[in-house]
């Protein structure tokens, strides 16, 4: 057994105990099967991997490498609410504190003075042997020290990512020991099961960890082919190490032989391949195509989740005219969003759960409870938000250019949408479609347009609010910067008392809405949908950090019951 601290010690990463979005009830488990292929898609099925590279900090690597990089920590997927537990797994960056497991570590310490975390890693985990890049070997805690020096030295890191820690050593074959130089409550997010956790070896780097032929890990699939913009394939790793318990007896992970994910760019297209059965999940379905899909293929399971992302066009408070709040309320007061709630989303969203989603129980506050100031940013005021454009100087209104991703079929129906609210009090917006890379890069290197319509991801109580208000922060699009609120951001990451620090972040929540750095917009409810041959699946997506690999692991297909089904 794992040695663990308090919750406070596990941090806000892992403190909480999940609301969850739906509730599916607990199944019967069925004796696995052996073989056959999951295809699929993930929850972001339009876009192709961006890179290979754990070092270049992109937030979707474990999307695609986390099937073969493994992590010092994942989710206990025995916790499943399908299994009678209470966790549904769906949070794009959060597990809570008694849902987290050893992957790659077997157990783990807090220590004092000085304060530090000593790791034991599991025995007699193998890297397959990769020709042309390295023999089969044993993990050890070197490898370990490796990713986190090369992440921490990376030119692509995240500022004050690992500012917390004062030194990472292996102080023997299986041991690894992080220093702190104080007490951080998102210790185990940031190098344990967060987005950038990969643990590889350094073979694969003297070979080119960008090129996927060279990529090799621990984890229960490998690498087989890639066609960008298409498909990957990834093949069952025979000498896996782990195993799951089913009805008492041990069986070695994966289930299947192979693992596709599928990039589809369209969505009519994605729904025919569910239809068809060409696909077996699609863990993205936008609400307006649910009735259809339930129709024309009756015998697909469903789960419905509350997306973990917050959506918002943000606006640049380093340019004018948005470094005016009044302009940045006006904005708000001119979009109805109680009607994008009704019509839009035809009831399927929530008014508000964003920067704070609603399952972050203890860090939640609802619309209800926030002050008034916030509550009319959310009400429908036009002639409210031409007055204030008249006091901040603009009784023309102004115009302005706002970039969104052409990746996104909801940004691409919905910001002409909030544009049109804009445009009857005086405000046009001039729209910008790129494709992801380009969008993206847009942000991260700080040229994006005065306007920036993006979906945000949560991640966490603690790090929603950190990544997107704090000083010069890759994901920082209004180019919010007070130096006092980043002082108070350190100081509840150094806060242990749970309560304490819940209610510092409910304050700068509330402060950091009303100041209105974005125009805050619904938060919309998704769906996924699988056919009944795929087991051992409740609608599970994310096992970390948007990372789904050892769920795949755990799912089998029933073939006998495809070929009855006619697939």
């Amino acid at each position: 057994m794992a040695k663990r601290t308090s919750n406070s010690a596990l941090g806000a990463a892992g403190a909480l105990a999940l609301a969850l979005a739906t509730a599916l009830p607990a199944m019967a488990q069925e004796k696995p099967q052996y073989g056959g292929t999951l295809t699929t898609t993930t929850v972001n099925p339009t876009l192709s991997v961006l890179t290979w590279d754990p070092t270049d900090w992109n937030w979707k690597i474990n999307q695609d490498s986390g099937q073969v990089y493994e992590q010092l920590f994942a989710a206990d997927l025995t916790k499943a609410k399908r299994l009678g537990g209470k966790h549904s797994f769906f949070a794009d960056a959060w597990l809570p504190s008694d849902a987290i497991r050893g992957e790659l570590a077997e157990s783990w310490e807090w220590k004092e003075n000085p304060l530090r975390i000593e790791i034991k890693l599991r025995k007699g985990i193998m890297f397959p042997a990769k020709t042309g890049v390295m023999e089969a070997r044993e993990l050890v805690a070197d490898d370990v020290v490796f990713s986190y020096t090369r992440l921490d030295t990376s030119p692509k890191r995240i500022p004050t990512y690992f500012d917390h820690i004062e030194k990472v050593e292996a102080t023997d074959k299986h041991t690894v020991v992080f220093t702190f130089k104080h007490f951080f409550s998102e210790w185990d997010y940031r190098f344990g099961w967060g987005y950038y956790s990969a643990v590889f070896p350094k073979e694969v780097v003297d070979a080119g960890p960008a090129n996927w032929r060279n990529v090799n890990g621990t984890g229960p699939f490998m690498v087989t082919n890639f066609m960008q913009g298409n498909s990957v394939t990834y093949d069952k790793n025979p000498g896996y190490w782990d195993k799951v318990s089913i009805d008492g007896a041990e069986y070695k992970l994966p289930f299947v032989d192979r693992l596709v994910t599928r990039t589809i760019k369209d969505e009519s297209t994605q729904h025919a391949a569910l239809r068809s059965g060409q696909i077996d999940m699609l863990e993205w379905v936008r609400w307006s195509a649910v009735d259809e899909l339930k129709k024309s293929a009756p015998q697909l399971q469903w789960s419905r989740w509350l997306a973990t992302v917050g959506t918002f066009l943000s606006m640049r408070v380093d340019t004018k005219p948005f470094d005016d709040i009044r302009v940045r309320r006006a904005l708000n007061y001119a979009v109805n969003k109680q009607e994008i709630v009704e019509s839009f989303y035809g009831g399927n969203a929530e008014l508000f759960a964003y920067p704070q989603h609603i399952d972050y129980v203890g860090y939640f506050e609802p619309l209800e409870a926030m002050p008034d100031s916030v509550k009319e940013l959310f009400t429908y005021d036009p002639e409210k938000a031409k007055k204030l454009l008249a006091e901040a100087g603009y009784p023309k209104g102004f115009s302005f250019k706002t970039q969104v991703c052409a990746c996104n079929p909801d940004h691409m129906e919905l910001l002409p949408l909030v544009a049109a609210y804009l445009e009857q009090v005086g405000v046009k917006v001039e729209i910008q479609p790129m494709e992801y890379a380009a969008f993206l890069s847009a942000m991260t290197t700080k040229t994006h347009t005065a306007g920036y319509f993006m979906d945000n991801g949560h991640t966490n109580p603690t790090t929603t609010i950190r990544k997107s208000f704090m000083t010069k922060q890759t994901w920082n699009p209004s180019m919010w910067a007070d130096p006092e609120y980043d002082k108070r951001i350190q100081a509840f990451y150094e806060e242990r008392d749970e309560g304490k620090r819940q209610e510092m972040i409910r304050q700068m929540t509330r402060e950091i809405v009303d100041a209105a750095p974005y125009i805050w917009l619904p938060t919309r409810y998704q769906y996924t949908a699988w056919w009944p041959w795929v087991k051992n699946y409740g609608g599970e997506l994310r096992a970390g950090a948007v990372r789904p690999g050892p769920i795949y692991a755990r799912i089998w297909i029933d073939q006998e019951l495809k070929k009855k089904m006619g697939f």
